[in-house]
C-alpha cells in the first residue's frame, strides 16, 4: 500500500513525513533517537531506512546523529513484481510513480521549499538578535547609546550610521543586492537555493539519483529506471533535467520489500559531520557507541585505544559536561585526532596521551566509562596482548560500565 502526501498519514499530527537511510544495525538507535530528539511519531523501519512523521524545522533535523541522510518521502509502496510481467509493463508501473498521484508530487515540493524559507528566515532572526544592540531607551525617554568601545557616540557619527543604515534597507528592498536569506541558502544549500526562490514548480530543474536491488535489479539498471522517471517528471510537469546544478535531486530505491521515492533534505549527508577533519570509525557507529554508554556530567570517560578520537568527539558533542580522555599508542593517528579535536573547538573538552594502553598510569576504579573501538582488523590488530588488555580496562573501572 502506498503512502505518501496525499495519504492521511502523511498529513497527521499537522507534521511531515521524513525518512533517514541508516546503517545496517543501526535502525533500532535512529528510531530511538527521532522519537527523543524529534518527538516523531508513527516511526517505523525497514532494513536501512527509518520512516517517521515530525514537525521539527531543519535545525532540529540536522542535529540527528545516527542517521545517513534524510529524505522528505513522496512515495513508499510495495515492490513491483518482476517475475510475472512484461518489461514494458514495468517501465509503464514505474512511469506511475508520478502520473498516478502528481498532487503528492507539487505538495511535497511545496513544502520542501517552504521548509528552506522558514529555516532562511530564522537563520535571519538569529544572526539580527546576535548583534550587539545598538540603542536603548531610558525611563524618561531619552535615547541612550550603548558603550561599544568607547564611552559616548559622537552625533555626526550617529546621524552618519542611520544615514548608512537607511540606504542599505532601501538598496535591499529594492533588490539591488543578495539578502541575508540568499547569502545563506547559497552557502548552506547551494544545489536547492534557486528552488527556495522559485514559486512556479515549472522552473524547476531536477536529476534522479536511482538505485535497485533484488530481482529489479537483474532486470533492469538503475540508469534505465532513471530514465524512465526522468521522462515522466518532464512530461507531468515541464521540469527540466540538469545533471550537473539542478534546483531538485529525486531519489528512488527499488527493492524487493519496497518501492520508496524521496527528495534529499540536504546536500550533504548527516552522517558527513563538518567537524571531523580525518577520518576514522564511521561517526554515526561512534555517537551510537557512545549512545549506549550511559554517559553522565562530571564522568571519567576514557577510550584507550582511541585512534583519531571519533568516539569522544561524538560523545563530546552530545554530553559536554564530562572529563573525556583518550590515548593511543601510533604518533600519527593522535594526529589526526588532534585535528578533530581543534575543528570540533573541543580541545579544552578532551585530553590526548601518547601511550600504550598497557602502559595508562592509571589507579584502580579511578574509571567511569571505557569506551573503545578495539582494533581487531588486519591494519590494526592486538594479537597475543588483548588478554592483558582487557585486564587493565576491567581493573580501572569504577564499577558503573564498560562498553
Amino acid at each position: 500500500m502506498a503512502t505518501g502526501p496525499g495519504h492521511p498519514a502523511w498529513r497527521r499530527a499537522a507534521g511531515a513525513r521524513f525518512f533517514c537511510t541508516v546503517g545496517r544495525g543501526l535502525e533500532p538507535f535512529l528510531m530511538r533517537e527521532v522519537r527523543a530528539r524529534l518527538q516523531a511519531t508513527e516511526v517505523e523501519y525497514i532494513l536501512g531506512k527509518v520512516f517517521f512523521t515530525t514537525c521539527s524545522d531543519l535545525n532540529m533535523l540536522k542535529k540527528l546523529k545516527s542517521a545517513e541522510r534524510l529524505f522528505l518521502l513522496i512515495k513508499k509502496q510495495l515492490p513491483f513484481n518482476v517475475s510475472s510481467v512484461s518489461k514494458g509493463k514495468i517501465f509503464s508501473e514505474v512511469q506511475r510513480l508520478i502520473s498516478d498521484d502528481p498532487e503528492s508530487w507539487l505538495n511535497v515540493i511545496s513544502f520542501w521549499k517552504n521548509l528552506l524559507e522558514l529555516d532562511a528566515k530564522k537563520e535571519k532572526l538569529s544572526q539580527r538578535d546576535a548583534n550587539p544592540q545598538k540603542m536603548k531607551t531610558g525611563k524618561n525617554g531619552t535615547i541612550i547609546g550603548t558603550k561599544l568601545k568607547i564611552e559616548q557616540m559622537q552625533e555626526t557619527e550617529e546621524n552618519r550610521e542611520c544615514q548608512l543604515e537607511k540606504q542599505i534597507k532601501e538598496t535591499l528592498e529594492q533588490g539591488d543586492s543578495l539578502t541575508k536569506r540568499e547569502k545563506f541558502q547559497e552557502e548552506e544549500f547551494p544545489n536547492v537555493a534557486k528552488a527556495a526562490d522559485t514559486h512556479n514548480e515549472n522552473n524547476l530543474t531536477f536529476r534522479v539519483s536511482c538505485r535497485c536491488s533484488g530481482a529489479i535489479a537483474k532486470t533492469f539498471t538503475a540508469q534505465e529506471i532513471g530514465r524512465i522517471v526522468g521522462i515522466a517528471l518532464m512530461k507531468q510537469f515541464g521540469w527540466k533535467a540538469d545533471l550537473r546544478n539542478p534546483t531538485l535531486e529525486i531519489f528512488i530505491h527499488l527493492s524487493d520489500i519496497y518501492s520508496v521515492v524521496g527528495i534529499p533534505v540536504f546536500r550533504v549527508p548527516l552522517a558527513s559531520r563538518a567537524y571531523i577533519r580525518t577520518t576514522g570509525l564511521r561517526s554515526t557507529i561512534a555517537w551510537a557507541m557512545a549512545s549506549i554508554a550511559e554517559i553522565k556530567a562530571g564522568m571519567f570517560v576514557l577510550d584507550p585505544m582511541c585512534g583519531f578520537g571519533t568516539i569522544l568527539l561524538e560523545a563530546a558533542k552530545e554530553w559536554p559536561d564530562v572529563y573525556y580522555v583518550g590515548a593511543d599508542v601510533s604518533a600519527s593517528q593522535l594526529l589526526g585526532a588532534c585535528d578533530n579535536l581543534t575543528a570540533a573547538g573541543l580541545k579544552d573538552k578532551i585530553e590526548l596521551l601518547k601511550v600504550s594502553v598497557i602502559e595508562l598510569p592509571l589507579p584502580s576504579e579511578s574509571v567511569d566509562v571505557i569506551i573503545s573501538d578495539i582494533p581487531f582488523g588486519k591494519k590494526f590488530k592486538l594479537g597475543k596482548d588483548i588478554r592483558s588488555i582487557l585486564q587493565e580496562m576491567e581493573r580501572w573501572e569504577t564499577g558503573t560500565q564498560k562498553d
